[in-house]
């Protein structure tokens, strides 16, 4: 018989203490953000999908075309070619593939760049139908930014 009435009271303290924490939160302020009219901050250790460095100098990316990223990617999620122009000293970056459908995120690419030719995007706003939406070519990308 007290150990019936041990489970009605020890329900009847976990009610109180639910209900407790429920009226503490009841007069809290709202800290709900309406998303595409209020945007909340991005955190600047944020990793979005990967993307070519402008160089000033050059007027181009800083890519050498050595395939370092390619052979780093666990993932293999990236492919690029590249052309040596006539009378030129290094490679010349022609295509830049990146398949965001697989990649891990890791950013073993980027660390493993010699030229820091890749950074992190800061873009998180990627929705889409179709796997076709996260292939990304970053050589086109590149020269689309302003």
């Amino acid at each position: 018989m007290t150990a019936y009435f041990k489970d009605i009271l020890g329900g009847a303290w976990s009610l109180a203490v639910g209900l407790g924490i429920t009226l503490r939160y009841f007069f809290k302020p709202v800290v709900t953000k309406q998303y595409p009219y209020e945007v909340l901050p991005i955190p600047p250790r944020y990793r979005g999908h990967i993307d070519l460095v402008y160089d000033e100098k050059t007027g181009s990316d800083k890519c050498i075309v050595c395939g370092s990223c390619q052979k780093a990617c666990p993932s293999g999620c990236i492919s690029l070619t590249g052309e040596k122009p006539e009378g030129a000293k290094q490679k010349k970056l022609t295509t830049y593939q990146l398949d965001f459908t697989k990649c891990s995120l890791c950013g073993l690419c980027v660390e493993s760049c010699p030229t820091d030719a890749l950074t992190f995007s800061r873009d998180y706003n990627l929705a889409g139908f179709d796997a076709d939406e996260y292939r990304f070519d970053l050589v086109k990308r590149l020269k689309e930014r302003p």
